[in-house]
C-alpha cells in the first residue's frame, strides 16, 4: 500500500525530516551532548532503551573473548618463546593461522564440530556458561594470535637483556625468569593491541552472534541495518567509538601499572 502525501508529510513531521538538512544534523548533535539518540524507526523506542536491552549479552561476550585471548597467548608464550623447538615452531605457525583466520570461519567449524557432530555445546548461544564458550573462542582464538605474535617478539628481545642474565647467574630458575622478569616487559605491547582489540571484538561480536544465534547488538545492528533505521545503526557507531576511546585510555593507564618507568605526557 502507497502512503498517501497527507500519511508522509505527517511522518515527516514527526521525526523532523521536514527541516532543512543542517538543522537536523545540528538537532541530532545537541541531543548527542545530553545522551538522546533519537528515537528507533522500527521499534519506536528511544535508541538507549533499544541498545541497552542487548548490551550486556555483547560485553560479556567481549570480555571473555579479550580474556581468553590473553591466557592462550601468555601461556603459549611462556612455555614456547626462545625454545628452539618443534613446538615453539608449530606454536608459531599457528598463531600466525589464527590471527589470519576470521572469527565466522572459526565459529562456524566450532559450531560444526562440537555443537552440531560431538553435541557438547548447544547449538544456539543461549545466556548460560555452556552457550557462552564456542562464541567466546571463536573470536579469541584470532585475537590470541595477534597478541601472542607480539608478546612472543618482545619477549624473544627481552630474553637477551642483560638484567636477565643477571637474574640467571644468581640462581634463579628458567621458569622464575620468564614469569617474574620477562614477562612484565613482554605484554606492553600485547597492552597496546588490547585497545585495538576493542574495535575488533565489537566488529567480530555482529557476525559471530549471527552464527551462534545469539542475544547481542549484532542482531540488533544487522536487522537495524537491514530495516534502514538509521537511529540505532548510528546510536550502535556512536558509541562503539566511545568504547573504543575509553579503553584506550585505560589502556595508557594500564602502561603506567606494567611498567612504572614510562611516564605518560
Amino acid at each position: 500500500m502507497t502512503p498517501t502525501s497527507g500519511q508522509l508529510a505527517a511522518v515527516n513531521a514527526q521525526y523532523g525530516f521536514d527541516a532543512p538538512l543542517y538543522m537536523q544534523y545540528l538537532r541530532y548533535i545537541g541531543g548527542l551532548a545530553v545522551g538522546d539518540f533519537g528515537t528507533s524507526y522500527l521499534q519506536h523506542k528511544p535508541v538507549l532503551d533499544v541498545i541497552g536491552a542487548q548490551v550486556l549479552p555483547t560485553i560479556i561476550l567481549a570480555l571473555s573473548a579479550l580474556t581468553t585471548a590473553w591466557v592462550i597467548a601468555v601461556a603459549l608464550t611462556l612455555a614456547t618463546a626462545g625454545r628452539n623447538t618443534l613446538g615453539s615452531r608449530l606454536a608459531s605457525a599457528a598463531q600466525i593461522l589464527l590471527a589470519t583466520s576470521p572469527p565466522y570461519w572459526i565459529g562456524t567449524i566450532l559450531l560444526v564440530v562440537f555443537a552440531v557432530q560431538l553435541q557438547i555445546f548447544p547449538v544456539e548461544g543461549r545466556n548460560s556458561l555452556a552457550g557462552l564458550v564456542l562464541p567466546t573462542l571463536a573470536l579469541a582464538l584470532p585475537l590470541a594470535g595477534f597478541i601472542g605474535q607480539a608478546i612472543q617478539d618482545e619477549f624473544v628481545r627481552v630474553l637477551d637483556q642483560p638484567f636477565v642474565t643477571s637474574a640467571r647467574t644468581r640462581g634463579m630458575s628458567d621458569a622464575g625468569v620468564r614469569v617474574r622478569h620477562v614477562l612484565r616487559h613482554a605484554v606492553l605491547p600485547g597492552i597496546s593491541l588490547s585497545g585495538w582489540a576493542v574495535g575488533k571484538l565489537l566488529s567480530g561480536a555482529v557476525l559471530v552472534e549471527a552464527v551462534f544465534a545469539r542475544q547481542g547488538i549484532g542482531g540488533i545492528l544487522v536487522e537495524a541495518t537491514s530495516a534502514r533505521d538509521v537511529p540505532v545503526v548510528s546510536g550502535i557507531v556512536v558509541l562503539s567509538a566511545a568504547a573504543y576511546v575509553v579503553i584506550n585510555l585505560a589502556v595508557d593507564e594500564t602502561y603506567r601499572l606494567v611498567d612504572r618507568r614510562i611516564v605518560l605526557s
